[in-house]
């Protein structure tokens, strides 16, 4: 069972996982196909946010309840 993921959790200066998951939705949805390991899903999460570049689990694991990668 997926862990429930707390999407209005506050993250950076008034962005929340949501904000995050929002900005990169766009994006993730033509790169989805690319993605072979959670690893990759990780560190294109990271490099792509806008403003905090450090890893947020909740924005990657809701990217990889899609994909389901290990």
């Amino acid at each position: 069972m997926a862990k429930k993921i707390d999407y209005n959790k506050h993250i950076w200066e008034g962005w929340s996982v949501l904000d995050f998951i929002n900005d990169l939705q766009f994006l993730f949805n033509y790169k989805k196909s690319e993605f072979k390991t959670k690893k990759e899903l990780k560190e294109w999460c990271m490099d792509n946010q806008p403003y905090y570049k450090k890893y947020i689990p909740e924005v990657v694991n809701h990217f990889n309840q899609e994909l389901n990668l290990k």
